[in-house]
């Protein structure tokens, strides 16, 4: 544009600045890190980068259905006062096992653990049990409500192990996306304090595809149905309170999941490697946001097998 005459130049840049339908092209503000607001709802919204969704969530139907052929009906127990507070356990033959308690996922407001009995096969086989809690959704009891129950359902799991042949010094807690988010407040729980329970009662996590800071979350569209304040979003921030994590933990993710939870997962597990509590990264190569927890339902898969080892299974 050099000796172009000014009003020239200005009326270039102008034109540059129209797109192909005639309008003005405005840029819209930077509200997250380096999103708009349109870019962080969509990177917060995992329909948009998994395609397959409804196949998957299908696959977890069928082949819990399928576990539940091979292994019999799980025992449902309260963990809590209300209906929705019960939790199946799917018991292994060997005495005195160890238990993994999986949290599932659904954006804080789907989900079921009938729903999420797919992996029970593989832990079962290995001589643990796998139990999966019920719980509110966020839109009935708030975060506050739904992070209550989970720590109700590990404590009556640590407090009662013994009575279906679990040990109760071998807690495990799983969790996939919100489930995942819930694994974490679970891994910063003060036991002694809140449930009288020794600071060290779960050995160990695995933070499947999880948010474990929740300004991001709170600044998306997820706010529509999440009554965030500055409050809930310190104080269910796992990736804030890592001093009280006394245990290794397993993050996991997959490389074809949105941008927001692949970074949620990375940052996460650096500020535990930093912490001294980082057991494995796991990043699954050509696995979506829903696929990746699928792995956790073989021995030989990836967060199956990383699972078994933290467990002593392997």
């Amino acid at each position: 544009m050099r000796g172009m005459p000014p009003l020239s130049r200005r009326a270039l840049l102008v034109g540059l600045a129209v797109t192909a339908t005639g309008r003005r092209a405005h840029a819209q503000p930077k509200v997250f890190l380096d999103y708009d607001q349109d870019a962080l709802d969509r990177a917060y919204d995992q329909r948009a980068w998994a395609p397959n969704m409804d196949a998957v969530l299908k696959r977890y139907v069928v082949n819990s259905d399928g576990v539940r052929a091979r292994l019999g009906a799980p025992k449902t127990v309260a963990y809590g006062a209300s209906a929705i507070e019960t939790l199946d356990i799917y018991p292994t033959a060997r005495a005195n096992a160890p238990v993994l308690v999986f949290v599932h996922g659904g954006a804080w407001r789907t989900g079921k653990a009938r729903d999420s009995a797919y992996a029970a096969e593989a832990f079962v086989r290995a001589g643990a049990h796998y139990v999966v809690p019920d719980f509110a959704t966020v839109m009935e009891v708030g975060l506050d409500g739904m992070v209550a129950q989970v720590r109700r359902a590990v404590a009556w799991v640590a407090k009662h192990a013994s009575s279906f042949g679990g040990d109760p010094g071998r807690i495990y807690v799983a969790g996939h996306s919100s489930g995942g988010h819930l694994a974490g407040t679970v891994l910063v729980t003060d036991w002694s304090t809140e449930l009288g329970l020794p600071r060290d009662v779960v050995k160990g996590g695995v933070c499947i595809s999880g948010m474990y800071d929740l300004r991001g979350p709170r600044l998306s569209a997820r706010s529509s149905y999440v009554k965030f304040d500055d409050r809930i979003e310190h104080d269910h921030s796992a990736q804030r309170h890592l001093a009280r994590i006394p245990c290794p933990v397993i993050v996991a993710y997959g490389d074809q999941e949105s941008p927001e939870f692949q970074r949620q997962s990375r940052e996460f597990a650096e500020a535990l490697r930093t912490a001294g509590r980082l057991h494995a990264l796991i990043v699954g190569q050509g696995y979506n946001h829903f696929e990746i927890p699928e792995t956790l339902a073989s021995p030989y898969g990836l967060v199956g097998r990383a699972t078994l080892d933290l467990m002593r299974l392997g």
